[in-house]
């Protein structure tokens, strides 16, 4: 019996510090955009697991500069979406709507497609930069 209730103690103890883990470490991510040359003036950069499961982060790109916070720790799939002005729009079929800017995405699907995404990048733990030079 005394056996039993030291497999037990063990048992729950090795539960308690499995389950105290913190659950997933995060890095946060910041640096340059550039394509071509030239910052990406405007879009998003996104972060996924290279092996498609669990949680994603990412932040936008905004003259150049981006900034992604609670981005996870591991090895990671990039995403850049770049978005260039290309005129003025209604905001919706009416002709008493407001006039917003539109836009199109410019990058090529090497960087923006999430399938076909050629960019990697290993997260670490706390605050890093990488910039990232995209060529033509």
């Amino acid at each position: 019996m005394r056996a039993v209730a030291v497999a037990a103690l063990f048992v729950l103890g090795v539960g308690l510090t499995v389950g105290c883990g913190g659950g997933p470490k995060y890095g946060e991510g910041s640096g340059t955009v550039t394509y071509d040359g030239k910052p990406v003036e405007q879009g998003s950069i996104d972060f996924a697991p290279a092996d498609g499961r669990g949680p994603t982060g990412g932040g936008t790109i905004k003259d150049g500069q981006y900034t992604a916070t609670k981005v996870p720790v591991g090895a990671m799939k990039v995403v850049v979406r770049g978005s260039k002005i290309t005129g003025k729009k209604k905001m919706y079929d009416d002709p008493k709507a407001e006039w917003v800017q539109s836009g199109e995405q410019y990058l090529p699907p090497k960087y923006s497609d999430d399938q076909k995404t050629e960019l990697k990048y290993d997260v670490q733990s706390g605050p890093q930069t990488k910039n990232f030079d995209l060529p033509k």
